[in-house]
């Protein structure tokens, strides 16, 4: 009984009252920062460095979306690309995922691409539906911990169901290969509408590590309009959680 109580010290209070106001240890990969006084020899160093080419040039930036956090970009240059705590880094718009060098700013969530049923329909209830379309379960564990009792965002009436057709939304985790491509869109098209759709983790909104592979069949995401994009490899439960607030309003 002692040694329990030693570890539940140590521990201390995992619960989090504050979802929206929590703050996670400096050593969390979140939103980068790159020093507006970058060389460009030190853009070419980081840039073929980078194993899943989050780099993009003209004009020069890292696409979260893209990214799987590895850090491997900040230990060659240090001074110059960081990673912050900041865990609201989901967004609405694929154009706030490019961090420019010089950007400090949180990101930003475009209120105007917000579809206006969302915010009459599911602010106060959501049931999602969470379809691992050849995902790595790294994203998978990380919205089951979403639900757990240290994050609860069940109390704000956000949960997962486990039949689409109780769901009012998708959330795609994995770069979606051939094989799960049909069973994608018949889980889909199984949620009455109005529909929303998530993606969560960089392997879904980009593809990944694996975009090149041959394996992958991503027609899903230009057949049909993607409402929160979630970055991070796996993506933090409160990442995942800030993003439906700002999504449905909450």
């Amino acid at each position: 009984m002692l040694q329990e109580y030693k570890i539940l010290r140590q521990h201390g209070i995992q619960f989090v009252p504050d979802l929206k106001g929590a703050i996670l240890t400096e050593l969390f990969r979140g939103r980068p920062e790159i020093s507006a006084d970058i060389t460009k020899e030190e853009i070419k160093l980081v840039s073929e460095l980078c194993p899943a080419k989050a780099f993009e040039t003209e004009p020069f930036g890292l696409n979260m979306g893209k990214c799987i956090f590895c850090k491997e970009c900040h230990f060659a240059c240090p001074s110059k690309i960081k990673f912050t705590n900041d865990y609201k880094i989901a967004t609405n718009d694929p154009e706030q995922l490019v961090v420019k060098p010089g950007a400090t700013a949180p990101v930003i969530f475009n209120e105007s691409l917000v579809r206006k049923e969302i915010r009459k329909l599911f602010k106060n209830s959501l049931k999602l539906r969470q379809v691992s379309a050849a995902g790595d379960n790294c994203n998978e564990m990380e919205l089951n911990a979403s639900g757990n009792v240290n994050f609860d965002m069940g109390r704000y009436g956000i949960e997962f169901v486990a039949s689409p057709r109780h769901a009012d939304g998708v959330v795609i985790t994995g770069p979606i290969s051939k094989n799960m491509a049909k069973a994608l869109e018949i889980t889909y098209k199984a949620i009455p509408a109005p529909r929303i759709v998530v993606l969560v983790g960089s392997d879904a909104i980009s593809g990944g590590l694996f975009i090149n592979g041959g394996v992958l069949n991503r027609e899903f995401l230009i057949k049909y309009p993607v409402d929160l994009y979630v970055p991070g490899n796996p993506a933090h439960p409160l990442t995942f959680i800030n993003g439906i607030f700002q999504l449905i309003g909450k």
